[in-house]
């Protein structure tokens, strides 16, 4: 029995988002792009994807992220991989199931921290589908890469609490059916420094709140936005106050976990796409009287890129599989390492695909370009990947430290 094996449920949950992928997903990119021209809105919500969360949900291929039986799936982490990794492969097909970032890490927020308030306002919609949500860390004045840098204020009035600031690279604050933000901000600068901050609910429409821009990405104005906003003299009730105040920071690492995880997920998924057209183009173009695919260096770079993204996968499951058996405390290097490999390989294979497909590769006739942006993007988001490889190297040092002093320890007596 291999330690990976799945449930029969999860497997057939696999066979049936494939089929769905075939059937409708892939079908419906076309459509999808077509509709968001003829709009001229680049935060339209095209029909299109409405359609196929019907579908999607009919089907039962629906919050398949969500670990809870009942308002979800109720899959493992090493359960819901192979499904995470075959939404990536197109880039409408996470929404289609409701399993798109970042409104799956909010979701799971509310369920474990929101009151019932929050529960039934948000949480619910957002389950449905029928809601969208944005998560308020990021900062433009401090490196938010340490996340106890931040320095949006939040100051108790009574009741209340009075926010300042601003943030950016809010993704999905343009989003058509954005509703809420969770906002991480510093409550007591006074306080140790992983006690500074907390996190609270805030609409999205609440006095003060301004959705100053859309930030492009590599020039793309992503449909659901990566949003600089403004928060000025916003009064939040303490009744919308996340866990309570000082709790911040422990959230956002609760939530970061499976956030960076899900993402890794989706990056191998994009990585099989740039394979398997890297592979259809090579055998169908021609150069110099013979298949593009014949030439050594070609076969190099399909050979290489099946062995990485085996290898990406593999510690992906690994990650996955230690989340679900001893937290995602202990599973931290794992989570950290696999956040700087999938990225990374990833993007060194879409890049190979997009130099197969010529001049082509880097229009919009294909999703190479398109995910080579998002793929850059993403070793930067949740953490750069400078900071996971310093974890790292922290706790493997560590092991030495102990022993050092242990053997030091021992040599005095």
């Amino acid at each position: 029995m291999s330690l990976f094996d799945l449930s029969d449920r999860a497997q057939q949950l696999q066979t049936d988002l494939l089929e769905f992928m075939d059937s409708h997903v892939y079908p419906a990119e076309a459509v999808y792009e077509e509709q968001m021209r003829e709009s001229g809105d680049p935060h339209f919500q095209p029909p299109v994807l409405e359609e196929l969360k019907v579908e999607a949900r009919r089907r039962g291929l629906w919050n398949l992220f969500h670990p809870h039986p009942g308002t979800g799936a109720g899959l493992t982490n090493l359960e819901y991989a192979p499904l995470a990794e075959i939404m990536g492969r197109s880039h409408i097909a996470s929404e289609a199931c409701n399993c798109n970032a970042p409104d799956t890490g909010n979701m799971e927020v509310l369920e474990l921290f929101g009151t019932a308030e929050h529960k039934e306002k948000y949480l619910t919609p957002l389950l449905e589908g029928t809601m969208a949500s944005a998560f308020a860390m990021t900062e433009p004045a401090v490196a938010s890469s340490d996340a106890t840098n931040v320095e949006l204020s939040m100051v108790r009035d009574g009741d209340e609490y009075v926010l300042n600031g601003r943030k950016w690279f809010a993704s999905n604050a343009l989003h058509r059916n954005c509703r809420v933000l969770i906002v991480m901000g510093k409550t007591d600068p006074s306080a140790a420094p992983h006690r500074q901050q907390s996190m609270m609910v805030v609409p999205i429409d609440a006095p003060g709140v301004t959705v100053m821009r859309g930030l492009p990405v590599f020039g793309y104005q992503d449909r659901e936005g990566h949003a600089e906003i403004d928060f000025a003299d916003v009064r939040v009730p303490v009744a919308d106050v996340l866990k309570g105040e000082g709790e911040g920071f422990a959230i956002s690492q609760a939530r970061l976990g499976p956030g960076r995880i899900h993402h890794c997920m989706r990056a191998i998924g994009m990585a099989e796409r740039a394979l398997e057209l890297m592979c259809r183009r090579a055998s169908s173009r021609v150069t110099f009287g013979k298949p593009v695919s014949e030439n050594a260096n070609i076969q190099d770079w399909i050979a290489e890129a099946r062995i990485e993204i085996e290898m990406i996968r593999l510690l992906t499951l690994k990650a996955a599989y230690l989340m679900d058996t001893v937290g995602n405390k202990e599973a931290r290097t794992e989570i950290a390492a696999i956040k700087v490999a999938a990225p990374n390989i990833a993007l060194k294979i879409v890049d190979r695909a997009i130099q197969v497909h010529g001049g082509a590769g880097v229009t919009d006739d294909f999703p190479l370009a398109m995910m080579y942006a998002h793929l850059r993007t993403l070793r930067l988001a949740d953490g750069p990947d400078e900071v996971h490889k310093m974890s790292i190297a922290r706790r493997e040092l560590r092991k030495y430290r102990t022993k050092t002093e242990n053997n030091q320890h021992g040599g005095n007596k």
